[in-house]
């Protein structure tokens, strides 16, 4: 293994119901309301996936941009302060690049939101660079923004790196560009779900792989 793909909401950051409650927010602000569970089982999505779950194509060609740019707006103002970094993000980092292995952020959040996170994160200097959903056609489950993070790693194939992320939709984005992946539960995603989307191995959080770190690495070395 060479390189790890990170994404960021509900992997490394704990933002996840943040954003359920911001959609919340920017539905009923539009005359739109849908039961809570529905809203947090398609987070993972970027909005040009997210939207077209609960609206119709005449709603979303009548005020979708106007319902994103709105949700996009609030998060921005409301939510983005409170989000918090799970514990340990830094010292995995600093541990996967102590070995010589690269990292790459791959978030279906926008860009903004992403340069946000590696700041709150600080690991800037740890990083090679991100993907964002402002950088892919289609965000998660396409598997656009995995793609880029590819091309990102210059040279490195889909079996010598693996994903790391939260929800199926993660899963699914990788298996599509031929990645593994490795799933979290701190972003409220159980483990049989996770189990049967594919994940090849599951850990609590950022922390818990971190002191499973060498574990790990064995299971992926080639036999």
């Amino acid at each position: 293994m060479l390189a790890f793909i990170f994404d960021i909401d509900g992997t490394l950051v704990d933002s996840n119901e943040l954003h359920v409650d911001s959609w919340d927010r920017a539905f009923r602000r539009f005359g739109k309301q849908f039961p809570l569970e529905k809203l947090r089982a398609q987070i993972g999505k970027g909005s040009d996936q997210y939207l077209p779950e609960f609206l119709t194509p005449d709603e979303i060609d009548r005020f979708g941009k106007e319902l994103d740019d709105y949700r996009s707006d609030l998060f921005k103002k409301k939510y983005l302060p409170k989000v918090r970094p799970f514990p340990k993000v830094r010292e995995l980092f600093q541990r996967i690049r102590d070995e010589d292995k690269r990292i790459v952020l791959a978030s279906s959040g926008k860009k903004a939101d992403t340069k946000y996170y590696i700041d709150l994160l600080k690991i800037d200097k740890l990083i090679e660079g991100y993907t964002s959903g402002d950088d892919a056609d289609n965000s998660k489950p396409a598997p656009d923004i995995f793609a880029a993070s590819l091309k990102k790693l210059g040279g490195i194939s889909s079996a010598d790196a693996v994903t790391i992320g939260d929800t199926r939709f993660d899963i699914e984005a990788a298996r599509k560009a031929g990645l593994k992946t490795i799933a979290f539960l701190c972003g409220g995603t159980s483990e049989s779900v996770l189990r049967e989307a594919g994940a090849v191995a599951i850990y609590r959080d950022p922390a818990d792989l971190l002191a499973h770190y060498d574990e790990l690495i064995k299971a992926f070395a080639p036999h």
